[in-house]
């Protein structure tokens, strides 16, 4: 448009020359004139596409009006076209006929998906929200504007297909693009997607509820294929997706809860995102009255999220009132109950359908079915019976549980009872119960102590029992020892005496035959001298003492009679077989000394005397 005013300005002034020029100089400043003119006006139809550029074609003139509510022409007609320019020069754009504005190309980042709202195109089908998904090996061409509106028959509206990471040389009059935060499955959980466009599910009609219905790909309700954890290019606004945990899960049902109970032992259900989220508008001029300033400053539209709205976390934790219940008896106390479950990946989809999420129904259902199934088992037995039975109320009450919430999802791990009761329920029957344990315990004992007597008077009897029979034992081996012995000293007395009766025989018959020889006397001497020699007997005296006596009646050795000698004889035969180391012997008073007629002797030692001279 420049160009072509510039162009008008000079040939302008080409054209005031003509008249004060001679006239040689005015045909060629008419000419000057025209060529600067039609110069300028080809310029003016040149337009240049960067590189990182889309141009995109309103038409103002020379054409037909737009029909039936269209606004991208696609044949010609006034208005915004269905073609765009790319990169480069681009020549015939007339000035006042068109209008060429270049746009940056629409671009997504890694962790962004691109929304996209058709403002033209085809209606929607009945009882469809969205235009369903492009046909994957037609993406790309269904994002070129003349296709979409022609051959392409897309569909007026939001698109259920979206924009991954990218660069798009797109028109942006047609297409709206918002960029939205990829939807997250974090690590712990599956995501469930609960489509809002596609086919009706077999056997329903329009009208019907289609939000809790387990269908197959491609068509509108709860997909039965949940998504593992990672990062996924969804259509917020077309899928509904509800994080499901699938860790292992406490609930407790107990009457004291600190502020240290709570997360301690059991997992907090999460809350899925938020109500809103910020959307990037791209390729949207910022005072498009659908658009508004978000909390981050950027231009942008709000959007639905792609998570399921549910309640903060503070509405939702893993703690619960205690369990109230009524026995067969009529007392009434409370129960600690634990109750751990878990959702396994393949099941989330069914808690979805039949609970919508993981949280606020799903605990309102297990809180339902946990009570009923305590109250139910409680009123069958009585008060005591139920605090002693509390492993057999577990194993019960785990079975009913478990059984009902199966048909939503939901496994059931453990049902675990802690407390039950209290001082002021239970206090004075649990305090009876006690003392009968007691008066029990004590009966015990004295039995036990009891049998313990008996035991060990038992034990005693049988101790002396078996010293008895040690006892016999002994003795009756005793008994067989000594007939052995005797038998044995028979046998030897027997031998020995066969032995001498040999002997003697022999010795007889030696005897008679010497006796033969040399006579029976001499025999016999020789017999003696043998035993004599044998023994070592000594026949001749080894003291001689000879007593003289006198007229006064002593001898000479001054000792009175033979008396005196044999005193002497029997004192000097123990001095000569006295070994030579051998002490002398203690001295002994010696009898009163008579006459003598030799010199005095001392008192005589050794021994009492012995006839001198005997062998």
């Amino acid at each position: 448009m420049l160009t072509l005013f510039v162009a008008v300005i000079l040939a302008a002034l080409l054209a005031a020359l003509t008249v004060r020029a001679p006239g040689p100089l005015k045909a060629l400043c008419v000419i000057a004139a025209i060529v600067v003119l039609a110069a300028g006006l080809v310029l003016s139809s040149v337009r240049f596409v960067a590189a990182d550029e889309v141009g995109i074609i309103k038409k103002n003139a020379l054409g037909s009006q737009l029909t039936d509510g269209r606004i991208i022409a696609t044949d010609g007609q006034m208005g915004i076209q269905a073609d765009v320019l790319p990169p480069g020069w681009h020549f015939g754009y007339w000035p006042f006929i068109y209008e060429v504005k270049a746009v940056e190309l629409v671009e997504i980042r890694s962790d962004e998906v691109g929304l996209i709202e058709a403002i033209d195109g085809a209606a929607l089908d009945s009882e469809q929200l969205f235009a369903p998904e492009f046909a994957p090996g037609e993406f790309q061409q269904m994002l070129d504007a003349r296709h979409f509106l022609t051959a392409g028959n897309g569909r007026k509206g939001t698109q259920a297909s979206v924009l991954t990471p990218g660069k798009y040389r797109i028109n942006t009059e047609l297409f709206r693009i918002n960029a939205v935060p990829q939807t997250e499955v974090p690590a712990g959980s599956v995501a469930v997607l609960r489509t809002n466009y596609g086919k009706l599910p077999s056997g329903a009609k329009a009208g019907d509820d289609l939000t809790n219905r387990l269908v197959i790909e491609g068509e509108m309700g709860v997909q039965t294929k949940p998504l593992a954890p990672g990062k996924y290019p969804i259509n917020p606004r077309a899928v509904t997706v509800t994080l499901i945990s699938t860790v292992d899960t406490v609930v407790q049902y107990t009457a004291t809860v600190t502020a240290a109970d709570l997360g301690r032992d059991s997992t907090i259900d999460r809350v899925s995102g938020g109500s809103n989220v910020a959307a990037r508008n791209i390729g949207r001029p910022a005072s498009d009255s659908r658009s508004r300033p978000t909390s981050e400053g950027a231009v942008g539209q709000q959007t639905n999220t792609n998570f399921q709205q549910l309640p903060p976390d503070s509405a939702v934790t893993n703690e619960e009132r205690e369990i109230t219940v009524r026995t067969a008896d009529g007392f009434t106390f409370p129960v600690d109950v634990r109750v751990e479950y878990r959702i396994q990946p393949a099941n989330a989809p069914i808690v979805v359908s039949r609970l919508r999420d993981d949280r606020v129904a799903l605990r309102r259902k297990l809180d339902s079915v946990v009570r009923a199934a305590f109250r139910n088992g409680a009123e069958k037995v009585r008060a005591l019976d139920y605090v002693q039975q509390r492993s057999q109320q577990e194993e019960q009450s785990l079975r009913s549980i478990a059984l009902e919430m199966k048909d939503v999802g939901i496994d059931i791990s453990a049902v675990r009872i802690g407390n039950v009761g209290d001082e002021q329920s239970l206090g004075t029957l649990l305090k009876t119960q006690t003392d009968r344990e007691l008066a029990k315990q004590e009966q015990l004992t004295f039995q036990e102590q009891q049998r313990a007597a008996e035991q060990k008077k038992q034990l005693t009897k049988s101790q002396q029992e078996a010293e008895e029979e040690r006892k016999l034992a002994t003795a009756a081996y005793q008994v067989k020892i000594a007939e052995e012995d005797k038998k044995r000293i028979v046998i030897a007395a027997t031998a020995d005496a066969e032995t001498i009766r040999i002997k003697a025989e022999a010795q007889a018959k030696a005897f008679q035959l010497v006796a033969m020889e040399i006579g029976k006397a001499n025999a016999a001497l020789i017999e003696v001298l043998k035993i004599v020699g044998e023994r070592n007997i000594q026949i001749t005296p080894r003291v001689m003492v000879t007593s003289t006596g006198n007229a006064s009646g002593t001898s000479a050795t001054g000792l009175a009679g033979p008396e005196g000698a044999a005193l002497v004889g029997t004192m000097l035969d123990s001095m000569i077989s006295r070994t030579p180391d051998e002490p002398a012997p203690r001295p002994a008073p010696s009898p009163a000394p008579g006459p003598a007629t030799g010199p005095a002797t001392g008192p005589a030692t050794g021994p009492a005397p012995s006839p001198a001279g005997t062998p």
